[in-house]
Parts: C-alpha cells; structure tokens; sequence
C-alpha cells in the first residue's frame, strides 16, 4: 500500500477517556493476519464495539457522528502494549488520520508515522481540555495541521506540538521506509557501479 501524505486534516474528533488503550484493543490478537485493507475498519476496537454475534454494542465509534471520526482524542500512553503494525491498520482503515494524547506508545508511535498516522502529544491539561469539549459538543470538528505543527480545537483555540522533524518530512511529503530509501537510488548505483569497478576480479564469473 502505498503510503498517503498527510498535511492538514479537519475532521470530527473522538474523545476517549481511557488511559493506557493498549494495541490488543485496537486490534485483538486474532486479526493480527488479516490481509490490510477495509477489512481492517470494522477490526479496530472490535471486541468493544460489537458482541459475538456480530451486533453492535455501545461504543463510541458506533454511534452517530463519531462513525465519521478522522481525529482521536485520548488519554495517557495510547498504544501501549504488543508491537503490532495491525493496530494502527485499523485506526487508519476505520479511517482516523491522527490520534492525540499526552502519551503514546513507543512502538505504536513509530508504526503510525511509518503508515501516514500522526501522533500528536499534547500536555495532560490541554489533552483533557479537548475531550471536555468534544463530550461537550458532540461532532465538533478539530483541524490538525502539520506543517505548522499545530492543532486548532472545537473552541478555536491553537496548541502547537513538537514532532521529529524525519517523521515530519516523511508524513508530509507521504514517504515510508522504502520510499525513503528509494531516494538515494543513484547514489546506491553510483556506488555500485564504482565498486564493480575498482573490485572487478569479484565478478569475473558473472554472465
């Protein structure tokens, strides 16, 4: 799958109290080898939202507007738990863009930059701010904005965050990890080229 650049995104945000959210409720361990694609949205917090005959429980994802959601507001360590990629194809199937919260999983972090996700820490204040007004205000939209690294709430009010700049670039302009490396394609080949060169007794059996 080709990874998605992420820029700016206005959307309806989420508000989810819970803290330490692990990646085995994200994407229980029994979908781990289900092929990505949109499958993956109705995996993504499956065991909460829906009961073993398929039906729907009362979660928040289920209930109108939040099954629009782009943004999730949450609680401390987001993400913890198991490394599993399988956590953020759901967020990103189901079809949220960019999770904040005052903490998040190391792993997770990681796996979301590298899949066009973006992980926003906000202080625990301004984190718990939000969500107030996101249950206050069911539906309202937020607008996260990544080039000038800032999240604009449902109130207007702007909070500005830090990110690596490497994930930064790499979430802008759509990159993961090969397409990354495929950038120093003429370097690796002029490198190559020049060792076959001055080492040519190496490949002398070549065809």
């Amino acid at each position: 799958m080709i990874m998605q650049p992420f820029t700016t995104i206005t959307a309806i945000a989420a508000p989810l109290d819970e803290a330490n959210i692990d990646t085995n409720q994200l994407c229980p361990t029994r979908f781990n080898k289900v092929p990505r694609g949109p499958k993956y949205a109705q995996v993504l917090f499956h065991d909460l939202r829906f009961n073993a005959d398929g039906s729907e429980k009362d979660f928040i994802l289920n209930r109108e507007p939040y099954r629009s959601a782009g943004i999730i507001v949450a609680d401390r360590n987001f993400g913890c738990g198991s490394s599993r990629e399988s956590a953020v194809y759901a967020l990103y199937e189901f079809g949220i863009r960019c999770v904040i919260a005052p903490s998040f999983g190391d792993i997770f972090a990681n796996n979301s930059c590298k899949n066009g996700l973006l992980p926003v820490v906000l202080p625990d204040a301004a984190a718990a701010a939000i969500r107030k007004q996101l249950c206050e205000s069911p539906g309202a939209t937020m607008t996260v904005d990544l080039g000038a690294k800032t999240v604009t709430d449902s109130a207007g009010q702007v909070h500005r965050f830090d990110i690596h700049p490497l994930r930064r670039k790499c979430l802008l302009e759509g990159l993961d990890d090969v397409a990354r490396t495929q950038q120093y394609r003429r370097q690796f080949e002029a490198f190559e080229a020049a060792y076959r060169k001055e080492r040519s007794w190496l490949y002398a059996g070549e065809r």
